[in-house]
């Protein structure tokens, strides 16, 4: 069954988008935890953290194989995606209760800056731009960005320089990196800021935007799904690959989230989070903020 983008389900679902700013709705159950790593973990005893004994984790649910919702046969919903799975890794390779709280990506942003979360997972990257807002692990995917388009559009796009026109509108997510390449590479488009990928997806098929940056693994799952999105370009980017971001200043959890990552990588379990992310986004999928 084809992914189902948000605005498409609004007259089906049996749950609802709920209007989110920078403040956190109510925690949302976390995905089964994996195996304990071999390596000894940190001991929870050691590390300050927002909860005692619990690992609060930021995340944007709008970015398959990220995070996003499963839909099981029941049409119930459960937080799914590679980001999820390694937060499970790491608040057991800590021995920490795992607590994730959806928000749009700015409220990711906000609520580790505000110190409100111990760290994020959403995808991003370290960019050193957001370096006085928050610290940032190891990499722990290699990702890219794309700019994609329609099909039938697709053959204006021949290099970065055909998007930089001011006939075209161009998407890209609020607050992301994929704003800064639309600054960046396209600056005499009209560029449209979204709060979600699936606004830019819905955009682009139903012929309001002409292209748009997006993050490559995200931009490929969705092509596989919708026949008429193409990836057409792939953007130079300094900083690519995503990191977890660390509430700023607390020097112990940014060690131990190093070492959960290392282990994670080093024992095999990241290339199993990603297969199974990628395998069970092309099922049915929500994307977006569920109604509490």
């Amino acid at each position: 069954m084809k992914k189902i983008v948000a605005l498409l389900l609004a007259a089906v679902m049996v749950f609802a988008l709920a209007a989110c700013g920078s403040s956190a709705p109510a925690s949302t159950p976390a995905p089964a935890a994996t195996e304990a790593p071999a390596a000894e973990p940190a001991p929870a005893a050691e590390l300050k953290t927002v909860v005692p004994g619990k690992l609060t984790v930021a995340t944007s649910p709008d970015f398959a194989p990220y995070e996003f919702y499963a839909i099981d046969a029941d049409g119930n919903p459960t937080l799914a995606g590679f980001d999820m799975a390694l937060a499970a890794y790491i608040a057991d390779y800590m021995g920490l209760e795992l607590d994730i709280i959806p928000m749009d990506f700015d409220g990711v942003l906000n609520e580790l800056a505000a110190g409100g979360v111990d760290i994020g997972l959403a995808g991003l990257s370290p960019d050193p731009k957001r370096a006085d807002a928050m610290d940032f692990s190891e990499v722990y995917y290699q990702g890219g960005q794309s700019f994609v388009t329609v099909k039938d559009k697709a053959e204006l796009f021949k290099t970065l320089d055909d998007t930089n026109k001011a006939e075209y509108s161009v998407g890209a997510q609020n607050g992301s990196i994929q704003m800064d390449l639309a600054n960046q590479y396209s600056p005499d488009a009209d560029i449209v800021a979204l709060v979600k990928v699936t606004d830019i997806i819905a955009e682009l098929l139903g012929g309001k935007l002409d292209g748009a940056y997006i993050e490559t693994a995200v931009a490929e799952n969705y092509a596989k799904s919708y026949p008429d999105l193409a990836v057409v370009l792939t953007v130079p980017y300094d900083s690519e690959g995503s990191a977890v971001g660390v509430v700023k200043g607390n020097a112990e959890l940014l060690s131990a989230v190093n070492e959960a990552v290392a282990a994670a990588l080093a024992d095999g379990s990241m290339d199993k989070f990603v297969a199974d992310a990628n395998e069970l986004s092309t099922g049915e999928i929500f994307e977006g903020l569920l109604e509490n």
